[in-house]
């Protein structure tokens, strides 16, 4: 099978399914309509599938080697502003960051997969999962056996991007670190309420907290390795109901991200040391959290050329490789990279007009609806190669 010249009959197709997941936007692992619309599709398709955690799996093929291909379904809790007919409603969900793409093209992969199951030499496992934009979907669907039963040999997994370009760019890292660790923390200082006019009756958590900000800032610049990339963002700071009273307690909520284990594991034991200490010195005490931990995605060498080579062959018009991309973002596909060898790339979905002024996670952004055979057919024809060439 031609995978692309089928993509692009199913061109429409996969679009209805990307516009499904926009205007019925969820976020985090409670996807009840997502669940069932792939659910639903691949049975239409003649696929045996079944939830995984929140996520949903299913395998077309045989008995062999198997390779899984995950596609993302979340959205970001925020509102959307792209103009679009298909607009998300809420107001309070939007697919900014382009998950809907994800789960239509490999909605569109399984069926040619199926169409040409006969052919196939092993066995594609599919993974549909929630919860990448709080770093939880990956992890629910492995402690629920996503790498079980059958075990995947290998994984592949696509991301598309927005900005300034054109579509047919897949941009890949063989040689090193590809997206950062992430660790997300909550700091919640407990100080003592008082009246705004008698500060020295309470214990000021705005205070210590203001302190414990400037700390924090203080490790990028002058405790980790100048030399090793790290990121650390406070996002979230909340505190006080009126400006007349010292409230009893202010969060702070923020990300860690590093491309080296050493700075991350830094980073993290000193933000935790930094925080009861600052907090000690002015009265106070902190309780923390670490609600998500995702290391560096490292791609496996070997089997990234080798997903290279499959996609230059199928001599898709303007499909370019970019190597050695390295973002400060983070993915929570690097759970499964820690654990078989894996590849993560990105495909380019932008426009080269004014629609691609707006980045990811922008309100505003839109992707161009035509790299959606593209990744459809990338995903069928590199799983089809890989399980032909590692018999």
């Amino acid at each position: 099978m031609n995978y692309y010249e089928r993509a692009l009959a199913l061109k429409e197709e996969t679009i209805a399914h990307r516009r499904f997941f926009h205007v019925n936007a969820e976020i985090g692992l409670n996807m009840p309509k997502g669940q069932a619309y792939v659910l639903e599709e691949l049975k239409k398709l003649g696929i045996d599938a079944k939830p995984c955690g929140h996520g949903v799996t299913a395998t077309v093929g045989k008995s062999g080697k198997c390779l899984l291909l995950r596609a993302d379904m979340d959205a970001l809790p925020m509102a959307e502003e792209s103009g679009l007919d298909f607009a998300c409603p809420t107001g309070t969900e939007a697919h900014t960051c382009g998950h809907d793409f994800h789960v239509a093209m490999l909605l569109t992969a399984a069926k040619m997969l199926k169409e040409n199951e006969a052919n196939l030499e092993g066995t594609v496992k599919f993974m549909f999962q929630p919860a990448e934009e709080t770093f939880e979907g990956a992890k629910d669907m492995i402690e629920n056996g996503i790498l079980e039963n059958p075990v995947p040999d290998a994984a592949l997994a696509y991301h598309v991007t927005s900005g300034k370009m054109p579509v047919g760019i897949y941009m890949y890292n063989a040689t090193g670190t590809m997206m950062f660790s992430v660790d997300g923390f909550k700091i919640t200082v407990h100080g003592k309420g008082s009246h705004g006019a008698y500060p020295h009756s309470g214990i000021d958590p705005i205070n210590i907290a203001a302190h414990i900000y400037m700390g924090l800032e203080s490790l990028i610049a002058r405790e980790v390795d100048p030399a090793k990339a790290n990121v650390l963002t406070i996002g979230k700071f909340n505190a006080g109901s009126a400006p007349n009273i010292i409230p009893e307690s202010a969060v702070l909520e923020g990300t860690i991200r590093s491309n080296d284990k050493a700075s991350r594991e830094l980073l993290v034991r000193r933000m935790q040391e930094v925080a009861e200490r600052i907090a000690a010195v002015y009265g106070g005490t902190v309780e923390i959290e670490r609600p998500s931990g995702v290391a560096p995605l490292i791609c496996d060498p070997k089997l990234t050329n080798e997903f290279v080579g499959y996609m230059s062959a199928m001599g898709i018009p303007g499909a370019m490789p970019y190597p050695g991309i390295s973002a400060s973002a983070s993915e929570d596909f690097a759970s499964i990279a820690e654990r078989i060898p894996s590849t993560f790339m990105y495909l380019s979905a932008g426009f080269l007009d004014d629609r691609g002024l707006a980045p990811a996670h922008n309100p505003k952004v839109q992707f161009n609806e035509d790299v959606c055979p593209m990744g459809a057919a990338c995903y069928a024809h590199c799983a089809t190669e890989w399980l032909k060439n590692n018999k």
